[in-house]
C-alpha cells in the first residue's frame, strides 16, 4: 500500500487529487456547525478527521476534489429528489469557514470537468447514483476522469465495496490518506502487538456485528467488559430476566459463553427504568474501573447504556474518565462511543488515546476481515 505521507510537493504540485472522505453526518449532528461559530474541538469527529489531509494537499500545491456519500437516499436519476437530509451542500459552507477560502460545491449528479477557479471542490452525494453502491467500473472511470491521483481517507466506508472506494483504484495512482494511515497503524497496534493486559469493552445495541471481533480476540484479550444491549443479550442467554430491555433475541451465545467463562465480565447491578435496563449500576462501574486501572491496552466500542438521556450516561462517562486517566494505549470506536469523549465535559490530553472514525469498519477490521477499500489500495 502506498501512503500519501510519502509524497512531496514535487509529486503533488498542480495535481488534481480525488479525495474520498466520510461526511455521513446527520443534520441533527451538524447543529450550529453550518454557521461556523463553534470552537474547532467541538466539531464533529468526521469533519475534524478530514482536515489534515486536505491541508497537506493544498499546502503542497494540489487541487482537491472531495468525494463522499451521506445517508441512504432513494436511488433516483432526478436532482429534484435530493432532499436536505442527504445533500452534501452544507459541508461546502462548513469547510469554507474552516479553511477560510471558498470550497466550491458542484451541484447535480452528472459529474464532468468544470471551469471554476479554486483549490477545493466538493461533489454532490455519490449515493444519489445507484452505480456507487454497485461498485460500478463505469462510474469509477467517470469519477477518475476528474483527477490525476486518488486518495482514500474514508476508513469508516472502507468495508463497503463502492465505486468511489474500491473500483476507482483501477483507473488512477491510489494512496491511503493521512487519516486512513493512522487508523490502520493504531488498529494494528491494538490487534497485532498489544501490551498486556488487554481489555476489550463492548456495549451498544447490536451483538451480531461484534461477535466476529470477540472470536478474533478470544486468545488475545484478558477481559471482555460488557454493557448496553450486548450485556442484556448475554444475560438473557443465561436465562436471567431482562424485562422489556433491548436485546438480540436471535443470538445464539451458548458456545461463546462457554469459551469466555473466565474472561467475560457482565454487570452485577444495573439501572432500570420502566422495566428496561438502561445503564450499568454503581457496583459494576466500580468493578470495571478496577480492571481498567491495570490495563495496558484498551479497545472500546459501544456505550454502556442509553446515553441519549443524561440520566443513563453515568456508566459510559465513568469508563471514559478512567480511560483518560489510564496509562493504557486505547482505541475508541463507534460514533456514540467517540461522542462521549467529544460532546461531554471530559477533557483529554491523553496522547495514547485514539478516537477511530470507524464503527462497522473498525469492528470488521478487528475481526480480521479484509476490507474492500483497503484491499483495493493493496
Amino acid at each position: 500500500m502506498k501512503f500519501l505521507s510519502s509524497l512531496t510537493k514535487k509529486d503533488l504540485q498542480n495535481k488534481i487529487c480525488l479525495l474520498r472522505v466520510d461526511l455521513n453526518i446527520q443534520n441533527a449532528d451538524l447543529r450550529g456547525q453550518t454557521r461556523g461559530t463553534t470552537r474547532k474541538q467541538n466539531w464533529h469527529l468526521r469533519i475534524l478527521a478530514v482536515l489534515p489531509t486536505i491541508e497537506f494537499l493544498i499546502g503542497n500545491g494540489a487541487k482537491v476534489v472531495i468525494l463522499s456519500h451521506r445517508g441512504r437516499p432513494q436511488k433516483v436519476s432526478s436532482i429534484k429528489y435530493q432532499v436536505s437530509s442527504y445533500t452534501l451542500k452544507p459541508f461546502a459552507k462548513i469547510l469554507s469557514s474552516l479553511f477560510k477560502k471558498p470550497v466550491h460545491f458542484i451541484e447535480g449528479t452528472t459529474f464532468h470537468a468544470w471551469n471554476v477557479e479554486g483549490d477545493i471542490f466538493l461533489l454532490e452525494n455519490l449515493r444519489f447514483l445507484k452505480d456507487e453502491e454497485e461498485n460500478s467500473g463505469k462510474l469509477a472511470k467517470q469519477l477518475a476522469s476528474l483527477g490525476d491521483i486518488y486518495i482514500n481517507d474514508a476508513f469508516a466506508v472502507s468495508h463497503r465495496k463502492n465505486a468511489s472506494v474500491a473500483a476507482i483504484t483501477k483507473f488512477l495512482p491510489s494512496y491511503a490518506g493521512l487519516l486512513l494511515e493512522k487508523e490502520i497503524k493504531n488498529l494494528d497496534k491494538a490487534m497485532k502487538s498489544p501490551k498486556k493486559p488487554l481489555i476489550v469493552i463492548l456495549g451498544g445495541a447490536k451483538i451480531s456485528d461484534k461477535i466476529g471481533m470477540v472470536k478474533n480476540f478470544l486468545n488475545r484479550a484478558d477481559y471482555f467488559l460488557v454493557g448496553g444491549g450486548m450485556a442484556n443479550t448475554f444475560l438473557a442467554a443465561q436465562g436471567l430476566p431482562v424485562g422489556d430491555s433491548l436485546y438480540d433475541k436471535n443470538a445464539d451465545l451458548r458456545g461463546l459463553i462457554r469459551g469466555l467463562t473466565r474472561k467475560i465480565v457482565l454487570p452485577v447491578d444495573v439501572v432500570i427504568y420502566k422495566r428496561q435496563i438502561l445503564d450499568i449500576g454503581p457496583k459494576t462501574i466500580e468493578k470495571y474501573l478496577k480492571i481498567i486501572e491495570n490495563a495496558e491496552t484498551i479497545i472500546w466500542n459501544g456505550p454502556m447504556g442509553y446515553i441519549e438521556d443524561k440520566k443513563f450516561r453515568k456508566g459510559s462517562e465513568a469508563i471514559a474518565k478512567a480511560i483518560i486517566k489510564s496509562k493504557a494505549f486505547s482505541v475508541i470506536g463507534g460514533g456514540e462511543t467517540a461522542s462521549i469523549f467529544q460532546n461531554s465535559k471530559l477533557k483529554t490530553q491523553n496522547s495514547k488515546l485514539f478516537l477511530s472514525t470507524g464503527g462497522g469498519a473498525m469492528l470488521e477490521y478487528l475481526a480480521g476481515k479484509k476490507l474492500p477499500g483497503i484491499e483495493a489500495l493493496n
